[in-house]
């Protein structure tokens, strides 16, 4: 079974019971597909394709240390993880109700190889060099301090180790960025100022090698490495 098989079953397991958040990450409930289609001009295959850019940089037998920040709820990364026994996963949020959704999902999955920790990405509490990974999914369009939020990504990879995931990028659907400045911003939930496909390619081109930027609708996905 592919990765996208898998997320694509374990989408369909989230179904009704799923809370408004992971229902729009998933397009899995009635309220959740509006929001993808009003707001991200997005079906099911577009949702998909963007969640299998983000974790490409993760290998389907990765066995080394990563780090996901921030985690959210852990339903995009937990029907990743539940297949990656030998690996070893640490999950950070600065929100601590967000964490304990992540694992309640996690201890439901059985998965044991993963901790939890509560902590700010701008002021990582790891040493440098000690991810092999770090994914971070839809969560730079938020962060206030963005430029420390590179910064502490950076530090704590290791070389050679691959810096991969998405966020929000102006430019990519223009629906999206009206709801973005006239409500997001507004309401807090998104901070800016904010990358676009081409601002993004050339900040991690300045910083990492083998950068792939692409993106679907307003949401852009990268992969690099880090020298």
């Amino acid at each position: 079974m592919t990765r996208k098989e898998k997320i694509r079953n374990a989408y369909k397991l989230t179904g009704d019971n799923a809370s408004f958040y992971d229902g729009m990450m998933t397009y899995s409930t009635f309220f959740g597909k509006a929001i993808c289609r009003l707001v991200w001009n997005m079906d099911r295959e577009k949702n998909l394709r963007y969640i299998e850019q983000a974790l490409a940089g993760v290998p389907e037998d990765f066995d080394g240390k990563l780090l996901e920040v921030p985690v959210g709820t852990g339903v995009l990364t937990m029907p990743v993880y539940k297949e990656l026994p030998n690996a070893d996963i640490t999950c950070l949020d600065y929100s601590s109700d967000m964490m304990k959704a992540a694992q309640k999902k996690a201890e439901a999955a059985g998965i044991h190889n993963i901790s939890f920790r509560q902590g700010d990405v701008g002021a990582l509490p790891f040493g440098d060099e000690s991810f092999d990974v770090v994914l971070s999914l839809n969560g730079f369009h938020a962060f206030p301090d963005k430029e420390a939020a590179y910064r502490e990504t950076f530090r704590v990879l290791k070389p050679g180790g691959t810096f991969c995931g998405c966020f929000y990028v102006e430019g990519g659907c223009r629906r999206t960025d009206w709801f973005i400045r006239k409500l997001y911003v507004k309401k807090g939930f998104f901070t800016p100022p904010f990358e676009t496909e081409e601002s993004l390619k050339e900040r991690l081109s300045g910083i990492y090698e083998d950068v792939r930027v692409t993106s679907v609708e307003g949401i852009g996905c990268f992969q690099c490495r880090k020298a």
